[in-house]
């Protein structure tokens, strides 16, 4: 059965904050060109029409809760993470699993068969940490078959 785990609250409560800043000084620039240049009004008013829309979009986006991370039967998939590395792989292509810290952030990093990594900040994560990887875990282990005495180590 997969896993789906979405961004945390307080994680999509910064971004919007940060969006609705960077938004506000984009009308509040093109309002200036409006009145500087002769520019007619309206071109003023679509700006704050689309500043809405994003505002709207993105709101309606964080309510529905977009899946970052999907643990499924095959393998994983990561989405929307910046320097995730390697987004999806199946089961078998994991060589194991551990933790470390990334950029002051407290990450899950798997490693790949090739080389690759895939790396999940587990505090953008609206679930706790030791949670994921214990799921993470369950998820990994039944990919390669294991029975559940035997795990990984993670």
């Amino acid at each position: 059965m997969p896993s789906d785990y979405r961004f945390s609250g307080p994680f999509v409560v910064r971004l919007l904050g940060a969006t609705l800043a960077v938004l506000g000084l984009l009308v509040l620039l093109l309002v200036a060109l409006v009145v500087v240049l002769p520019l007619p009004e309206r071109v003023a008013g679509a700006g704050v029409l689309l500043a809405a829309i994003a505002v709207l979009a993105l709101a309606l986006a964080a309510l529905r809760g977009v899946v970052v991370v999907r643990l499924g039967e095959a393998g994983y998939r990561i989405r929307f993470v910046r320097g995730a590395g390697v987004r999806q792989a199946a089961w078998d292509q994991v060589e194991d699993v551990a933790t470390a810290t990334v950029a002051g952030e407290r990450c899950v990093v798997l490693r790949l068969r090739d080389g690759g990594t895939s790396t999940v900040p587990v505090g953008l994560l609206a679930a706790r940490p030791e949670e994921f990887v214990e799921d993470l875990r369950e998820h990994l282990n039944r990919g390669n078959g294991y029975r559940t005495g035997q795990r990984r180590r993670a």
